[in-house]
């Protein structure tokens, strides 16, 4: 019977160490100086959807609140989400089924910029969940969010990036990506690993937060695998605490990058392993693989675009670290 037991504790954990994996994996125009700001939908995040998930008993029974980028409105119960309103947004925000057990995390929020102004909010914290009211598990998470969607609930633990369609349609040529941003980055130069099997672990060097935003122009063979060429290149790391920073602009550069000099990790081509995932013309989710870089002139078919408050490995990161977004838009 203890043996019984003990493979059941295991198994459940092991479900819930992957679903936290599972759940880490346009219009309007206004004018900034001389340049055409057009704001994402949404993207000024000033209303949010709020969905209230009830999760299993073997992990508590507790009743969790999250939240979603979309049309003011609560959502009761455990229910898949889809998006709402036409918002193009999905976060890290995700409700999980997996062997049965419910679970769900929630590291993006809505916060009050000011009195009547709101942004989003994406944190790096620590999870607390105990198995069965014995054993304590910690995980590491960072909250996310991007431009596409998510297919709840999430019912298996492999392959992440399966549950989760990145980027949307889009065939213009913006300049930069447009948008506010505050960081709060706490005052360590360590990260923490924290898997939910073993002991906290410390490593050198703090995380940071990130933004990246990849154009790409996508075709469809005559199997329905979905291919890419990448046409232009954006992307920033934070390092440190910064107040807000208004109208902050993110250059895209267009064709080669690699030609501008060496190509950071979390910019490189996606064509192995990472490759972000589509639904083709049969309705399949398949893999999209970048076959290289594109002209500069050449025309995308999308856009993708994604913050974080961590930029390394699953279960790694610096508790704490929390990036505030606001009014994300395209320049021209």
């Amino acid at each position: 019977m203890l043996l019984k037991r003990y493979n059941y504790i295991h198994m459940k954990m092991t479900n819930l160490r992957c679903i936290f994996f599972s759940l880490s994996a346009v219009a309007g125009a206004s004018f900034v100086s001389a340049q055409t700001v057009e704001h994402i939908k949404y993207g000024d995040f000033s209303n949010w959807v709020t969905r209230h998930i009830h999760e299993s008993a073997v992990i508590g029974g507790h009743d969790k609140t999250i939240y979603e980028i979309g049309p003011t409105q609560t959502i009761e119960g455990n229910k898949p989400y889809s998006n709402l309103g036409g918002s193009p947004w999905a976060t890290s925000n995700v409700y999980a089924k997996v062997s049965g057990v419910v679970k769900t995390s929630n590291a993006v929020y809505p916060a009050d910029r000011s009195a009547k102004n709101k942004c989003a909010k994406l944190c790096t914290q620590i999870e607390k969940v105990k198995v069965l009211g014995l054993i304590n598990m910690d995980v590491m998470v960072a909250g996310s969010m991007f431009l596409g969607k998510m297919f709840e609930p999430v019912t298996s633990t492999k392959n992440p990036y399966s549950k989760m369609e990145m980027g949307i349609p889009f065939s213009k040529h913006p300049k930069s990506l447009v948008f506010d941003y505050k960081v709060d980055m706490p005052n360590v130069n360590y990260r923490v690993k924290s898997t939910g099997f073993s002991s906290k672990k410390q490593l050198p060097g703090h995380d940071n937060a990130v933004v990246f935003v990849f154009l790409q122009r996508r075709w469809e063979d005559s199997d329905g695998n979905i291919h890419a060429k990448r046409v232009a290149t954006g992307g920033e790391h934070f390092s440190k605490t910064a107040s807000w920073t208004n109208g902050h602009r993110l250059q895209l550069t267009y064709g080669d990058l690699s030609s501008k000099g060496p190509v950071p990790d979390y910019l490189q081509l996606r064509s192995g392993d990472d490759r972000y995932y589509a639904r083709n013309s049969k309705g399949k989710m398949v893999p999209v693989t970048e076959e290289g870089w594109d002209s500069a002139n050449a025309t995308p078919t999308h856009i993708i675009v994604m913050f974080s408050a961590g930029s390394g490995e699953p279960y790694v990161g610096t508790e704490g670290l929390t990036l505030y977004v606001d009014n994300v838009g395209f320049g021209y």
